[in-house]
């Protein structure tokens, strides 16, 4: 059986129904009359939309790495394994390289995966949580589906290349 078409859909149903949930989401109608008077408005919440990465998934956090001594930008998603990351940060890491595609990273404790995809097929620039070996995996070169990989984010761009030599990564909140 070729996986190639499950992958495909795997990764067209969660975009499709971030597309359907900002539609709905949306207030195109025209400005009342009430809200065109010189009566106050009432305050209400920002409605700022999240950011999302070149390949459509939503984030939540930004971050920076610091890979041998050079920043580098990163973003989270709005996951609750991405979240529970985001909460053991700061954290420095010593990286050893994987397949010469990934460097990995033993964590300090387990994340949780409460509604987690099945497996991932990571793409260069992602940070993911490999939860059968508590490592964080992040990526430098294109890697196989993996079942048991969360991507929990994405670096920017030039952050890849640096990471295919790093020995070590500083992840924190950016300021």
């Amino acid at each position: 059986m070729n996986p190639a078409p499950f992958r495909a859909l795997a990764r067209a149903v969660p975009a499709a129904a971030l597309l359907l949930v900002m539609t709905a989401c949306t207030d195109d109608s025209p400005p009342s009359a009430a809200a065109s008077s010189s009566e106050p408005a009432s305050p209400q919440a920002s409605t700022a939309r999240a950011a999302t990465t070149p390949t459509g998934r939503t984030t939540a956090m930004n971050i920076r790495l610091t890979l041998d001594g050079h920043r580098i930008a990163a973003t989270l998603n709005d996951s609750p394994t991405a979240r529970d990351f985001a909460a053991q940060l700061p954290l420095t890491l010593s990286l050893r390289d994987l397949n010469q595609a990934e460097k990995t990273a033993d964590l300090p404790r387990k994340l949780s995966t409460s509604g987690a995809p099945e497996g991932a097929d990571p793409e260069v620039g992602d940070l993911a949580y490999y939860a059968p070996w508590n490592q964080l995996a992040t990526y430098y070169r294109d890697a196989p589906y993996a079942t048991g990989l969360v991507i929990l984010g994405h670096m920017a761009d030039g952050g890849a290349e640096r990471l295919a030599t790093a020995d070590e990564i500083t992840i924190e909140a950016a300021p």
